[in-house]
């Protein structure tokens, strides 16, 4: 981040022969007697526009010149050549004019230099961003409005309701999903899973968590996931099996035959699609695989008991294995005892990847190089997008205005700080490994020294176990940004609204921060903006985005916030 505040822009100015060309040119009502213009061989006649500036008012006559002349008192007439210098009136009124513009002068001078040399928002030295401390508000680590909602979880299957889940004899049939993409593309997708088997009366086969093919990770639902609970949790919602029965003999057919695939199903299908084009083929193949499985079921075209389903699996059903959840514990409670004494700590998900730096088709600051390796990056990693690169400048600066960039660490860092957040603050960041490394994370570890991950809070014999499955290390950062007492995301993914939602689930008076990055954008390029003003303006729009519930609108995204189905009046 080359810097946070540009500095006060040089004001553009007329060419000076451009200027007496006009001066020259113009009529003047202050120029000398018409006598005198005519011994110049001047145009006295008013005649060179040939009648363009008919609007414009008369040239004036002689007497009516002389009178507009002696409106003028007489400093300025003095000033301006028109009154005899010498005479005593006229050296009595220069000095006073003289008196007046120095009282002005003395009186603007502050203002004038308070304008030209506005205060940059931070200050910076090197890769060391210095921004002014702020008071630090009440409400900094609760939300603020946490007292006027009285919401309450309610996804859990009542007592009284009845079980509906069809024998083996009875079923239509099983289904099989790849639950594709990293540990939370996956969760939604084992939520939207069991969702569709309710609503086809289906029996669900344990999801197989697709091998990703960037870390090569091979865990199975066993290794992150507590599958008993899983089963026994869901028994009365939706008939579920470890494997596929014994009497499918071609079970290489699940993962290859077309014939065995249900393929090309809209994203965010409605229930009624799966009722009409695959229950039948369910039906008639006795077992069939889904696929591809990413956002394959809507929100708002569901039944809203369906939408309870798939918060229930998500807040109740899916349960990290016993000792994920006890290392999370720890790295939590380590968290809060870092400075001797019981302190809260803030989870910030810093999302600044080469990968999502890339795929955002963003411009952020970095040197010339810098810039051209991500051109290239991205002209093989995403070649229809990228074209020739010739549309993607404009295009940059729009998704920045409209608040569709990732917050560089030195952005967030400055957003923090107005917000009131000190050097004192202790922060756990989940990420991955930041573009442009050390130097491009120096602004934020500069401001917030005491922030660290999860490798610096645990010992490498601690750590050895999780390594096996980059999907545990997944769920651990998960489980310490869910406990934490402020969760701040600086971009969207699935990571992030899962936390939120989860959050919003668990407690109202859990705090979470989604940064307005369009205000940001406008604020952080406003040359004449002082710090003051900055930080109320963070502080102000910042008051309604702490993840309260909220209520829902059609295509809302139920992962971010459940309110409307899952939650009730408390």
């Amino acid at each position: 981040m080359a810097e946070l505040r540009h500095s006060t822009a040089a004001r553009a100015s007329n060419s000076p022969a451009k200027r007496d060309s006009d001066a020259s040119a113009a009529s003047s009502p202050f120029l000398a007697s018409p006598s005198a213009r005519g011994s110049r061989g001047g145009g006295g006649d008013g005649d060179g526009d040939d009648g363009k500036d008919a609007h414009r008012s008369s040239p004036l006559l002689p007497h009516q010149h002389h009178k507009r002349v002696h409106l003028l008192t007489s400093p300025f007439r003095s000033l301006l050549a028109l009154e005899d210098l010498r005479s005593p009136a006229a050296s009595s009124s220069y000095r006073i004019l003289l008196a007046l513009l120095l009282a002005a002068g003395i009186f603007c001078a502050p203002l004038l230099w308070s304008r030209l040399n506005t205060p940059y928002l931070c200050h910076k030295e090197g890769i060391t961003l210095h921004c002014p401390e702020t008071k630090e508000p009440l409400s900094l680590w609760e939300n603020p409005r946490a007292a006027t909602t009285s919401w309450k979880p309610c996804a859990e299957r009542r007592s009284d309701e009845p079980s509906d889940v069809p024998s083996e004899k009875e079923t239509s049939g099983y289904i099989f999903i790849h639950a594709e993409g990293g540990l939370n593309q996956q969760r939604i997708a084992i939520c939207n899973a069991v969702a569709i088997a309710k609503i086809m009366s289906a029996t669900l086969i344990l999801p197989v968590l697709k091998q990703d093919q960037i870390w090569k990770d091979q865990t199975k639902f066993e290794d992150i996931f507590d599958v008993e609970h899983f089963i026994n949790y869901l028994k009365d919602d939706v008939r579920i099996v470890r494997d596929i029965p014994d009497w499918f003999t071609e079970k290489d057919e699940l993962f290859t035959s077309i014939k065995r695939t249900v393929k090309n199903i809209p994203k965010y299908a409605s229930a009624q699609f799966y009722i009409d084009n695959v229950l039948p083929r369910i039906k008639e193949k006795k077992i069939m695989s889904i696929k591809p499985f990413v956002d394959r079921l809507g929100y708002d075209n569901v039944p809203m008991e369906i939408n309870r389903l798939r918060c229930r699996v998500n807040y109740h059903a899916l349960k990290f294995l016993p000792h994920i959840e006890e290392m999370a514990d720890k790295l939590a409670a380590r968290m809060r005892n870092r400075t001797g004494s019981v302190n809260p700590y803030m989870a910030l998900h810093l999302r600044f990847e080469k990968g999502m730096v890339g795929l955002s088709f963003c411009d952020f600051a970095g040197t010339r190089e810098e810039k051209d390796m991500m051109a290239a990056y991205r002209q093989k990693e995403w070649p229809r997008r990228y074209k020739n690169g010739s549309h993607l400048w404009p295009l940059a600066l729009q998704k920045r205005k409209e608040g569709r960039c990732p917050l560089e660490p030195g952005e967030i860092a400055v957003i923090l700080r107005a917000l009131g957040y000190t050097s004192g603050t202790q922060i756990y960041v989940a990420s991955g490994q930041v573009y442009g490394g050390k130097n491009r994370m120096a602004p934020l570890r500069n401001m917030f020294p005491n922030l660290v991950t999860k490798e610096e809070l645990a010992s490498a014999e601690e750590m050895a176990p999780f390594r096996r499955h980059v999907t545990s290390l997944a769920a651990l950062d998960f489980l310490v940004c869910l406990r934490s007492d402020v969760f701040v995301m600086t971009h969207g993914g699935n990571f992030a609204k899962l936390i939120i939602g989860a959050r919003r689930y668990a407690g109202h008076r859990l705090k979470s921060v989604k940064p307005d990055k369009g205000l940001m954008s406008k604020s952080l390029g406003d040359p004449d903006m002082g710090w003051a003003s900055f930080a109320e303006d963070v502080v102000v729009s910042h008051r309604t985005r702490t993840g309260l519930p909220e209520p829902t609108f059609p295509s809302y995204d139920l992962w971010e916030n459940p309110l409307t189905p899952c939650m009730c009046r408390a």
